[in-house]
């Protein structure tokens, strides 16, 4: 199918709660599975992405009296694709919305904020493991669903260890929420992320970018892209369920309790 070139605006990226907007429509395609595809000068949907599921919710086009239902979002070369169908109608509408329509954004809270609070955990843990004596590990890979999320480090720990260590992690992250702190985002220029860091970026980071870095307190921030909670006592209680070490790399699986 054919998109037009032009990135989509991440709004999610100035206002993570802004949970409803308003977006010009710049294509309605149809994907090769029969699922509609709307695309938007700019969107406050979170794409998959980065381990993060995507948002749903639902759209509705200025002029047709018809909601489009929200099911999955994806992002290919900065153009963000809204999946899903409209509703009553599935794979058989064949109105076409005209390009320029105006369209009204509705993001569905619940998802977000579960997505959220698992997101920000990640990233609490990474915070943790130095203050438990497991500074030697560096972040590798992390994985946010709701039904099995983890993060996965570079270097391991020793077997007999490795059970002390998880309760210590459990209770440090917990003392963490339990205290609170603000979680700030900004887009910055290279040296000036870097600063914020630790003085060091990731190798993915290109040096001529803007990156958007993630802070939570006064903790050290890193480069993500994701969506996270205002304050680190939203996540409001972590359980750290096991830790594996193997082949060189450590996983940490995780949960969030209401």
């Amino acid at each position: 199918m054919e998109m037009d070139n032009s990135p989509t605006k991440l709004d999610y990226h100035d206002d993570m709660w802004n949970l409803q907007s308003t977006a010009t429509l710049v294509s309605h395609l149809k994907g090769d599975n029969g699922r509609h595809v709307l695309i938007l000068d700019r969107t406050i949907f979170y794409p998959q992405g980065g381990g993060q599921p995507a948002d749903t919710g639902f759209i509705r086009i200025h002029g047709l009296d018809v909601k489009f239902l929200v099911h999955d979002v994806r992002s290919k070369d900065g153009i963000v694709l809204h999946y899903g169908f409209f509703e009553g109608f599935g794979e058989e509408f064949e109105t076409m919305p005209e390009k320029g329509k105006e369209v009204s954004l509705f993001v569905d809270e619940n998802r977000r904020k579960l997505n959220s609070r698992l997101h920000s955990a990640g990233h609490l843990l990474d915070i943790c493991l130095p203050k438990i004596g497991l500074g030697h590990l560096e972040p590798g890979k992390a994985y946010h669903f709701s039904d099995g999320p983890w993060v996965e480090y570079k270097g391991v720990i020793p077997q007999n260890e490795m059970q002390n260590k998880q309760k210590e992690l459990e209770l440090e992250a917990n003392a963490l929420i339990s205290m609170g702190g603000k979680v700030f985002v900004d887009i910055l220029p290279y040296d000036e992320a870097a600063t914020l860091c630790g003085g060091i970026l990731p190798n993915y980071v290109s040096k001529e970018s803007t990156p958007r870095i993630v802070r939570i307190g006064d903790n050290p921030g890193c480069p993500c892209g994701g969506t996270h909670v205002l304050d680190l006592s939203d996540i409001t209680k972590i359980k750290v369920s096991q830790i594996r070490s193997r082949k060189g790399l450590t996983k940490i699986y995780y949960n969030i309790e209401s």
